[in-house]
């Protein structure tokens, strides 16, 4: 066989990269993942489809209004219409959009020349990314209930646990949290009631759970009483003498307490080998971040709601936490992270990352684990879904990418992900929802004058 034969078998004909062009966008919407979530996929003017993700219990609505700002947009252009558009996110789930959007662009250039994401980014520090698995226990239990829970997961293969301990354990002790009685009533409502209705459905009692949720830690006058803390260190203690103390360990969903809360509570809890003490604070308030990282010796993490490098900055060059836990959907996608974690490690600061989503965002989060030397564990927070993984056909054929606590990416072009499985994604569609993967023409015209100066 001549070279030129050789040479000709082995060249991608089926996609002519600057002839690539987006066509149109779509949308799934499910529930129970564990969260709600809305996977997305661009299309384009060849065979090759993107596949992206909207943060979880975000809308679909921060992605929509991108649409006619991406068709006829060559996608490999990543960064060209990251800038773009990326002046149409925001904090926490209002980043979802561009996020999304920018997970899928990444996908359908790794397809388009034939490379896998992380390649891109500059290759590979690591063959097997890390999981840590977040633990939940439903309904009423004890530390040792959670300990039981944790271990089965240490047992199953995972390298590194977290876990939650909070005000939600003390609001039906008596005696163990101080604050206004109406107020502590209405946050025992709020943690009741649904925050997430369904669309439409706007009732007073929403409405007030909404407000109640929102408002931010300084301003709850909330604190734990002795009391409040010998159960909060009791019920920690007692999970860790069940898992053990080797493993890893993390703390998240603390409440909305104050800074002084915070210190009380870190300080009870540093004998037990904390890896770290996750949103203690609302991420913007770096100065009280300063204020507890000087009175404890617990490692601090932060950041799942933070959009863009420049507003990690501030934070990371504080040096008040010790570990950047950005969230891919909200950070604005694979290669804002890659800066975030880059960034971080200049200031002698390791990434962990946030996922709760589904196994698109979990593969792009992967290939950015791979690519960042500073990377130290991603989150997976669907151990208990079943069809988890089924709702993807992975590249490498397999049934599941998570194999004893870790991932390992093969050499799969672009995230990795073969195709969708639509059979899956109907049996678990938001009720909400008319169906799957419908027209949005109506997004087609959107216009406004997007230029940012005048």
């Amino acid at each position: 066989m001549k070279e030129s034969e050789i040479l000709e078998d082995n060249i991608n004909t089926y996609s002519s990269p600057k002839d690539l062009r987006i066509t149109d966008i779509r949308f799934a919407k499910i529930t129970g993942a564990p969260m709600d979530c809305i996977m997305l996929k661009i299309l384009t003017n060849s065979s090759l489809v993107g596949y992206g993700e909207v943060r979880d219990w975000s809308s679909m609505t921060y992605a929509s209004i991108l649409k006619s700002r991406l068709v006829g947009e060559n996608p490999c252009n990543v960064d060209k219409i990251f800038r773009k558009i990326k002046q149409f996110g925001g904090q926490s789930r209002m980043g979802g959009g561009v996020s999304g959007i920018e997970l899928a662009l990444w996908d359908l250039a790794g397809k388009a020349y034939g490379v896998p994401v992380y390649q891109m980014l500059g290759g590979s520090f690591r063959d097997k990314i890390r999981i840590y698995s977040d633990t939940d226990c439903e309904g009423k239990h004890t530390g040792s209930q959670m300990g039981q829970a944790l271990k089965k997961r240490k047992d199953m293969g995972f390298t590194f646990l977290k876990m939650d301990l909070g005000i939600d354990q003390l609001l039906d002790v008596p005696g163990a949290m101080n604050a206004p009685f109406d107020f502590k009533q209405d946050i025992i409502d709020a943690s009741i009631n649904n925050m997430y209705p369904s669309k439409g459905i706007r009732t007073d009692r929403y409405r007030k759970t909404l407000e109640i949720n929102n408002v931010a830690h300084p301003f709850t006058n909330l604190h734990i009483t002795e009391k409040g803390f010998d159960i909060l260190e009791s019920y920690l203690k007692d999970a860790r003498e069940v898992v053990g103390y080797e493993i890893p360990l993390a703390i998240d969903h603390i409440g909305h307490i104050s800074v002084t809360d915070c210190i009380k509570l870190s300080n009870r809890i540093e004998k037990y080998n904390i890896s770290w003490l996750e949103d203690a604070l609302p991420w913007q308030y770096t100065e009280q971040y300063k204020r507890l990282s000087n009175q404890t010796r617990v490692p601090l993490a932060t950041g799942e709601d933070i959009y863009l490098k420049e507003n990690f900055k501030p934070l990371l060059d504080s040096g008040s936490i010790d570990i950047i836990h950005p969230d891919i959907l909200t950070s604005g996608g694979i290669l804002e992270t890659k800066k975030i974690g880059d960034y971080a490690q200049s200031k002698g600061i390791g990434m962990a990352i946030h996922m709760a989503e589904t196994p698109i965002a979990c593969m792009a989060a992967a290939h950015i684990a791979k690519a960042t030397e500073n990377f130290i564990a991603l989150e997976f927070h669907s151990v208990d879904i079943p069809w988890w993984d089924s709702l993807v056909n992975y590249s490498n054929g397999k049934d599941k990418i998570i194999e004893n606590g870790f991932i390992s990416l093969s050499d799969a072009p672009g995230l990795g992900i073969e195709s969708l499985n639509d059979e899956v994604i109907k049996e678990h569609m938001h009720p909400d929802e008319k169906g799957i993967w419908l027209s949005t023409k109506e997004w087609d015209g959107e216009w406004s004058h997007d230029r940012i100066w005048s």
